[in-house]
């Protein structure tokens, strides 16, 4: 069994391995910038070094964060999500000076890292993908031809792209023309490649995903679906647990297809598989090959602990759980809360959290890295906290949610908070049918007022109080 773990991340991530590893008896290490010297997880985990003074550099040095592995008396590393977690150089300098790399192996992260090479083994595997170009593209002229080919509107994409980065949508030549040194700019500045390709716009998808476990024994299964349709600019807000929009055969489906996809490749430990489904077509868009920001709703709907089962995995032992014995229940949803203004065309805003209360409660759940007092910084991702809630019923869960949002207080930042309220208010949303285009469809949205409940003032200046006196 592992016994240390240095874990390769920041924010609530980090916080949310750092208390899989108190629960199993495992050692957490946690590296921060100089930026996070004061940040929750420097706090929650048994031990924490400093990364220097730059605040991304350190996060983004493999040699360097395997080194203090090395140097702390680790014997493992968690890459949580983001950073360097789907970087295959990571895991090759783990396994060259014996440290586990807690994710699988580098030669599976390469593959399914690379757009083209995932598609070409998808096909391979029968698993649908949507119509594109056969690799990577060596110049526009080809990028024309194949959109020819394809049908417009098209996907541009970055092959090593990931997180809704390196993706424009194409409906004709000219804006292929304008895109395509636009798109290889960002892959380049982005991912260090400069490698695109084409795929058929799929036109308002709903975007399904499973989540896969997988161990060493041939053993793989998977948690079932989330919906992840509730997205601005491919950057999802809103994640739900099952879809409310699939049909049991659906489902089956899409779960025994993830399976077949891990399977197909060797994957070992946990993994996302990401479809879009549009009718009854199902499409491979991509495989996640670390742990995904919205695996908390499922744990909420299964009761299995992903992080632990990735540390289990990667410590040589079988799946704590076989698939005929996963069931899942209820509904859950996470709130991406954002240090964003929506009433200001999603502004950053970072600064201060002046005043910060958790929403509580039956089905509530918050994983965070931030409290009262904390500096937001604005050198990393805007996310400040996720807040998910679960219900056994669809309704019910929309209205769990709607009272934690109302329950929560943070303060000092604007957040996207108010605005999921609208859309959880949303008839749309509420009849359980959308698709990728909500957010777009929907900008009245964002023209919401805000209302004040009378007990947030009683319930600040208690805890002002409170704070003064010393409680």
């Amino acid at each position: 069994m592992i016994k240390k773990i240095l874990i390769a991340n920041r924010g609530e991530i980090a916080v949310r391995i750092a208390r899989a590893c108190a629960e199993m008896g495992v050692r957490s290490v946690a590296v921060h910038s100089e930026a996070d010297r004061f940040a929750l997880h420097v706090k929650r985990a048994d031990e924490a070094h400093s990364l220097g003074d730059d605040p991304l550099s350190g996060y983004l040095n493999p040699r360097k964060l395997v080194n203090l592995a090395v140097e702390t008396g680790c014997d493992a590393l968690h890459p949580g999500y983001g950073f360097l977690s789907e970087n295959a150089e990571l895991a090759r300098i783990c396994a060259a000076r014996g440290i586990t790399f807690i994710g699988p192996s580098a030669e599976v992260i390469a593959r399914m890292g690379d757009k083209t090479e995932a598609r070409k083994a998808m096909l391979a595997a029968g698993v649908p993908c949507t119509p594109g170009s056969a690799g990577n593209l060596a110049n526009l002229d080809e990028a024309l031809a194949d959109a020819k080919r394809i049908g417009y509107p098209v996907m541009l994409k970055a092959t090593s792209g990931g997180g809704g980065r390196g993706i424009r949508r194409c409906d004709n030549a000219e804006e292929l023309k304008h895109n395509f040194p636009r798109v290889i700019s960002e892959a380049s500045k982005a991912f260090g490649s400069a490698e695109v390709f084409l795929e058929k716009c799929i036109v308002g998808p709903k975007h399904i995903e499973v989540q896969i476990l997988a161990d060493r024994f041939g053993n793989c299964v998977h948690l079932f679906e989330r919906d992840c349709s509730i997205q601005r600019r491919n950057q999802k807000l809103i994640e739900i647990a099952p879809s409310p929009q699939l049909t049991e055969a659906q489902r089956e489906k899409v779960g025994e297809l993830a399976v077949r996809a891990a399977k197909a490749v060797g994957y070992q430990n946990a993994g996302t598989v990401e479809f879009l489904l549009q009718g009854d077509e199902l499409y491979f868009m991509e495989m996640n090959t670390r742990v995904q920001v919205e695996h908390t709703i499922s744990e909420e709907i299964t009761g299995i602990d992903i992080v632990r089962e990735q540390i289990r995995i990667a410590s040589g032992l079988p799946l704590s759980v076989k698939q005929e014995d996963i069931r899942h229940r209820g509904f859950a949803l996470q709130f991406r809360i954002n240090a964003e203004d929506p009433k200001n065309n999603f502004l950053p805003s970072f600064g201060k959290v002046t005043r910060y209360y958790a929403p509580g409660g039956p089905g509530v759940r918050t994983d965070t890295a931030i409290y009262t007092g904390y500096n937001i910084p604005p050198y990393y991702d805007s996310m400040c906290l996720k807040l998910i809630v679960w219900a056994l019923t669809w309704e019910e869960a929309l209205n769990r949610g709607l009272r934690a949002l109302d329950d929560m207080r943070l303060q000092g930042v604007r957040t996207t908070a108010p605005y999921y309220q609208e859309i959880l208010r949303n008839a749309d949303f509420r009849s359980g049918q959308f698709d990728t285009r909500f957010v777009e469809s929907h900008p009245e949205l964002t023209e919401y007022s805000i209302k004040r409940n009378p007990n947030h003032l009683a319930i600040a200046i208690a805890t002002a109080i409170a704070a003064h006196a010393g409680l």
